[in-house]
């Protein structure tokens, strides 16, 4: 086989210099033949045969394949491994080497790959999107500094698909309840409500998958969508770059949010932040795709094709729980009381991102602010308010030294406790004052005990004397008469009028 450089000699000397062949032969010493060969072919460049090495999988190699394909089909831990189809194949005869069984195996994967893309994967097409068609939503994890810890965070974050302006929301958990307080604040920061909202499967939202497009969405999650009013349309799974705008959103804001981000004192102090670092970073950055204007401009532009935002949907997730004798209701592993009257019932409690509430016969009875703990290795708290206990209380005044919930009493309770429980029949006399609080406005009460306290002598009667001067009603005003209606006709003191309703008139 000539060498390229020899070859293009060769085309040089006949079909530039019109050199005989016998002479190129003689100079070349390559045969008459092979020249005319290469110049009959227009060859340009020598082309190799490829090289056939026979091997001994040659004869196994359509059972090999398809032991492949069937074995692809199966679940990852039902699979057998090329040791083990090797061990297959020396069975039936192989008696070749495990590598080139290996190789094998390889170069067909490679081959199965080249075919997926061919035929779609990895292959996308552009995608562009109307003012006001769509926003994209994706959770993601980052961290940050609450106090003096590294807390990591559930991190919602929303993208309108035409002005790319985005939000971000942090939350200790993924849950429900985040889930729709997440869209409640992103629909009003971002001035509107898109007609389409891209979700991937997440199980906040998807029950169940089910074979194309359908899914079984989860009943509040179709609550909150027929809510305000847009349409949601699910990813097929395992397909991020069907919503690759907030999948790329979530890389970047690590280095334009998360690395720059100071401590903060909690988490609503962060959210607050990340609301406004949003905001700031629409007017430093520029459209990708229309250079000549910012996001913030992109997104005015967007915001007369949003729909309008409604009132903010009520997004908890319900409850049944039963109240135990000690007055409190159990939920992620937290107590939190309930008043003495619900003792022993079923009751709703209600659950929204950062508080609870509780209601029964149709009214809320008691709300408490949430108590997040992802430390599963300290045990529960217990949340009481001792306004619910002074029912039982006024039964049981002795519990007053010693309960749990009115450890939590304000300080002029406590200090007038402190006095009081000195006393002979000083628990009943504390219980009668706190029984006030049942009938009257507690910071009146309250300031009525610390009036009673300054003077240096606090009883019950003291209390309610000052309670009575701190509540009652001032006098009315004074009503002026106009001297319009003076009388005409002054009346005249006679008495002997009265006798003319007399038959008989008696003699003064």
């Amino acid at each position: 086989m000539i060498d390229v450089a020899l070859l293009s000699v060769i085309r040089r000397w006949r079909l530039r210099d019109g050199m005989a062949i016998r002479e190129i032969a003689r100079r070349t010493g390559l045969s008459r033949n092979t020249i005319r060969k290469y110049l009959k072919r227009e060859v340009v460049e020598p082309k190799y045969p490829d090289r056939q090495s026979p091997s001994k999988l040659d004869d196994f190699a359509p059972k090999l394949t398809a032991w492949l394909k069937t074995e692809a089909n199966k679940n990852r831990k039902q699979r057998r491994n090329l040791r083990q189809l090797y061990a297959d194949l020396v069975a039936l005869g192989y008696a070749g080497s495990y590598d080139r069984v290996a190789a094998f195996a390889r170069q067909w994967r490679q081959s199965q790959q080249e075919v997926a893309r061919t035929a779609g994967r990895g292959t996308f097409i552009p995608l562009t999107f109307a003012p006001g068609d769509a926003f994209q939503f994706d959770w993601s994890e980052d961290w940050a500094m609450i106090g003096r810890e590294k807390t990591k965070f559930q991190i919602a974050q929303f993208k309108l698909s035409y002005s790319r302006a985005f939000y971000l929301r942090a939350y200790p958990l993924q849950t429900h309840e985040m889930l729709f307080d997440a869209h409640n604040h992103a629909f009003r920061v971002l001035g509107g409500v898109p007609r389409r909202g891209i979700y991937d499967n997440m199980k906040t939202a998807v029950d169940r998958i089910r074979k194309g497009k359908a899914r079984d969405v989860n009943q509040r999650f179709q609550a909150m969508v027929s809510h305000y009013l847009f349409e949601a349309e699910f990813c097929n799974p395992a397909s991020g770059w069907e919503k690759g705008q907030i999948e790329k959103n979530v890389q970047d804001s690590r280095h334009r949010i998360w690395q720059s981000a100071p401590a903060f004192e909690n988490l609503e102090a962060l959210n607050a932040w990340l609301e406004q670092r949003c905001i700031s970073l629409w007017s430093d950055l520029r459209h990708p795709e229309q250079s000549s204007m910012t996001v913030a401009e992109a997104w005015q532009e967007e915001r007369s094709g949003l729909m309008p935002t409604p009132a903010a949907f009520d997004g908890f997730v319900e409850h049944t729980k039963r109240v135990s004798p000690t007055c409190l209701i159990h939920f992620e592993r937290n107590r939190y009381s309930v008043p003495a009257s619900f003792a022993n019932r079923p009751v709703s409690l209600r659950v929204y991102a950062d508080h609870l509430v509780v209601a029964a016969e149709g009214q809320v009875i008691t709300e408490h602010s949430r108590v997040i703990e992802r430390n599963h290795s300290v045990s529960g708290k217990t949340i009481y308010d001792w306004r619910h206990y002074l029912s039982v209380l006024q039964r049981k005044p002795g519990a007053l030294r010693n309960g749990a919930p009115f450890a939590e009493f304000p300080d002029g309770f406590k200090r007038l406790q402190s006095q009081l429980l000195k006393r002979p029949g000083g628990d009943r006399e504390m219980v009668e004052i706190l029984a006030l609080v049942l009938h009257h406005d507690e910071q009146a009460v309250l300031t009525a005990v610390e009036m009673a306290l300054d003077c240096g002598m606090p009883s019950k009667q003291h209390v309610l004397n000052l309670l009575g001067r701190l509540v009652e009603l001032p006098p009315p005003a004074p009503v002026d008469a106009p001297q319009a209606l003076a009388l005409k006709m002054e009346p005249m003191a006679n008495v002997i009028r009265y006798d003319s309703l007399r038959e008989v008139r008696n003699a003064a």
